[in-house]
């Protein structure tokens, strides 16, 4: 009878299944790297933050109120391009883009359009983080609100004002008779003048407030005009807000003495 001959030992069914089963393994390993390298690579952006919106009703019938709280103002690495559902207001038609300037107070808002010439008065945020609003007894004064860039600054600065009182217009109401090309001029402590154009006059009810698009920080020197707008109630005051937005296209030097 003839000896039956024994299999090669990488015929073996022993040697098949380990065999099977470390291919199996490394092609497991290999996967999970692949998609861990997708999911954490340098490609992919993380969420920005989204500002903390505050419902802001009026201070009383008839002047502004704000429908969010604008952020801190950022540090200079700290800035990026907010992004918003709504599109970005388009940049009028300028020259090159003018110099920044230093810190320094805002001290008085010019809008030669619809005759405003007003003093500023500082600004800040109340115990529930909404922007404050000048004293109702002078509704000629403006705002600017002191946490945020200062006029000429990079980002995006910010004041308020007055639309009406019980007597008649305020510091702010011919704010959505602005048209884009025109111009706003802020002066400051330093005796600088930072000198805006108007992009865009937009009007929101204050439960679709934009709030990323019009408080979100800019890497250029950019300008947001605020007031109350929409329909007016006498118990709630005005549904809405009038923002103007406006970029930096100029600025001017104090005038020589003599």
């Amino acid at each position: 009878m003839a000896r039956r001959r024994r299999r090669p030992w990488y015929r073996r069914r022993a040697y098949r299944l380990a065999r099977t089963a470390v291919l199996t393994v490394v092609l497991v390993m290999a996967g999970d790297r692949i998609v861990h390298r997708e999911g954490h690579g340098a490609g992919t952006a993380a969420p920005a933050p989204q500002p903390r919106a505050v419902e802001a009703g009026d201070a009383r019938p008839g002047v502004t109120g704000p429908a969010t709280t604008p952020p801190p103002s950022p540090s200079a690495s700290a800035r990026t391009t907010a992004a918003a559902a709504t599109p970005a207001p388009r940049p009028a038609r300028t020259s090159a883009a003018p110099r920044t300037l230093p810190r320094s107070r805002a001290t008085r808002i010019v809008i030669p359009y619809i005759g405003v010439d007003a003093d500023l008065m500082d600004l800040g945020l109340d115990s529930e983080r909404r922007l404050t609003t000048p004293p109702e007894d002078k509704p000629e004064l403006a705002g600017w609100y002191t946490d945020g860039p200062s006029p000429g600054e990079p980002g995006t600065a910010i004041a308020v004002g007055h639309l009406d009182t019980n007597t008649g217009p305020a510091v702010f109401g011919g704010l959505g008779e602005l048209e884009r090309g025109k111009r706003v001029e802020v002066r400051r402590a330093d005796g600088r003048t930072a000198v805006y154009t108007v992009d865009a006059v937009k009007a929101y009810e204050k439960d679709k407030f934009p709030n990323r698009l019009v408080y979100g920080t800019r890497d250029r020197p950019e300008l947001r005009l605020i007031t109350c707008g929409g329909n007016y109630d006498r118990r709630t005051g005005y549904s809405g807000n009038v923002v103007v937005f406006a970029h930096l296209t100029g600025t001017r030097e104090p005038a020589r003495k003599g």
